[in-house]
């Protein structure tokens, strides 16, 4: 019976440290800071549409003027449209057409490119962010009118209050798109292929100026009442107009203009041109930028079904 307080002591102090051990384990456990990572959340697009199917038939004839009067083979053949050449149809792919009329020449495309980031700590959306950020850049818009919804704001959307202001600005930075028009021949419709932030169109003295959606005949319409590259307001997250006039050659006229824009993890690219058959005619900015625009506002739309 000596002993019984000794053993007591000692099944006492083995409980203790037990205890002891299992408070500091738990401790550990719910310490703040724990290296415990939650991956960013996905895009929500995990597929690409057809791209050659995309564009609603009706739209295709208004973008192609000409092509509905063509036999039928040919018709079919113009509006089926042609693939873009990729190897993972997950992540891009895209489409062109192209019609030939005897006053001239449109040429459409669109491009679909669905982002993935691979960085658990960087979203789908956030990477797709970045690559369109870039995209704006290259168009020559990101330098003085940084992204996002203040800078949509300032840029203004196409209303007559914005048309109204800073027309002064407008008429030197037309000026410029028509050096650069000039200057440049490889007729390219990549919004990356120019560095002037406008593509507003300007006379350079000889061939007159562009005509807004709807001007009349000749080509007489002010240049101050077509709107110059911008970024869009209400198309998807993130949207910019690229206005592009060109010279094909050393005397056709061309012009290009892209919208591209950004919902959730992808990245739609718009490319519409013009180039008319006579060097005395001026592609119609305000009618490319119009119809342009509205094929964007479709494809959003469908993405978003």
């Amino acid at each position: 019976m000596a002993y019984v307080p000794g053993v007591a002591l000692l099944a006492a102090l083995v409980v203790g440290c037990s205890a002891g051990s299992d408070s500091n384990a738990n401790g550990a456990d719910s310490k703040a800071g724990s290296p415990t990572v939650t991956p960013a959340p996905p895009g929500k697009y995990e597929t690409l549409p057809a791209p050659c199917r995309a564009v609603p038939r009706g739209m295709l004839k208004d973008l192609l003027p000409g092509a509905a009067e063509l036999p039928g083979d040919q018709q079919e053949k113009v509006f089926r449209g042609s693939a873009s050449v990729t190897y993972d149809t997950d992540r891009k792919v895209g489409c062109d057409w192209k019609s030939d009329a005897p006053d001239s020449t449109r040429s459409l495309s669109i491009d679909f490119e669905r982002v993935v980031s691979y960085d658990p700590s960087v979203s789908d959306d956030d990477r797709a962010d970045t690559v369109y950020t870039k995209k704006e850049k290259a168009a020559g818009l990101s330098s003085s009118t940084p992204p996002g919804p203040d800078a949509e704001k300032d840029s203004g959307a196409p209303d007559e209050k914005e048309k109204g202001k800073g027309k002064g600005a407008d008429e030197d930075t037309a000026k410029g798109a028509a050096g650069d028009a000039t200057a440049s021949s490889d007729g390219s419709a990549d919004p990356s292929s120019s560095s002037s932030p406008s593509g507003k169109a300007s006379g350079d003295g000889t061939d007159g100026t562009s005509e807004a959606t709807g001007g009349g005949e000749g080509g007489s319409t002010d240049p101050e009442d077509v709107l110059p590259s911008r970024v869009l307001d209400n198309l998807g997250d993130a949207a910019f107009l690229h206005d592009a006039p060109t010279r094909a050659g050393s005397t056709a006229q061309h012009r290009t203009v892209s919208v591209v824009f950004r919902t959730s993890n992808v990245v739609v690219t718009v490319r519409y041109a013009e180039q008319p058959a006579l060097i005395t005619q001026v592609p119609d900015s305000g009618e490319l930028q119009e119809k342009a625009q509205a094929l964007a506002r479709k494809l959003a739309e469908t993405l978003s079904e």
